[in-house]
């Protein structure tokens, strides 16, 4: 896939990275839809393929779950300089992508965090602060149901009956929800069945 970014778009993509660094709570997993609607529906920077990739790998992948934000700026970078067999600069613009990306989803939600906790930590036994930590549970919730939702009907292939797939998001959830079962597990029974052909 090859696409034609000028300046101002890489300015819009840091300017909507900055802003959806505020809008993650619990996570930049949680704004996932946003970033589907703005680099896949939106834009057409990113195919569904790349973009569902991207989160996936970077959830397999040990360390930080905040690396599938770096890899769809890798994969915007690339797409941008002709593809990854186009050579030295289609990797400089990967990088840059990825570069992009992860300081605007950073840098913001970083520093509010500092100076949040720190007061929250002084002032943890007032009654606002309670409240707040109590009522920012379902948005959380609600957040992650999103981001599952996204994924999933973005995953719906011909041949597959797409029940199969809403099915194991389903059980998936209960799954992680009710037990303490590892992440990893529930990976590597997602990428059997998709193997498989069963979802």
């Amino acid at each position: 896939m090859t696409i034609t970014m000028h300046w101002h778009d890489w300015l819009a993509l840091l300017a909507q990275y900055l802003m959806l660094s505020m809008l993650s709570v619990s996570g930049a997993i949680t704004t996932v839809p946003d970033m589907h609607r703005y680099l896949v529906d939106q834009h057409g920077w990113l195919t569904e393929a790349q973009f569902t990739s991207s989160v996936a790998i970077a959830q397999a992948a040990p360390g930080p779950n905040v690396l599938f934000v770096g890899l769809m700026g890798w994969n915007v970078g690339l797409n941008a300089g002709g593809g990854i067999g186009a050579g030295p600069h289609a990797w400089l613009l990967g990088l840059f992508g990825l570069a992009v990306t992860m300081v605007g989803i950073m840098v913001p939600s970083t520093t509010l965090t500092y100076f949040a906790t720190r007061w929250g930590h002084r002032n943890r036994e007032r009654r606002e602060v309670r409240a707040f930590k109590q009522g920012m549970a379902p948005v959380v919730v609600g957040l992650l149901i999103a981001t599952g939702w996204v994924l999933a009907a973005g995953n719906v292939t011909a041949g597959v009956p797409a029940w199969r797939l809403w099915l194991l998001t389903a059980v998936t959830a209960l799954i992680v929800w009710r037990t303490r079962v590892h992440l990893l597990w529930l990976l590597g029974a997602g990428a059997l069945l998709g193997a498989f052909g069963l979802v």
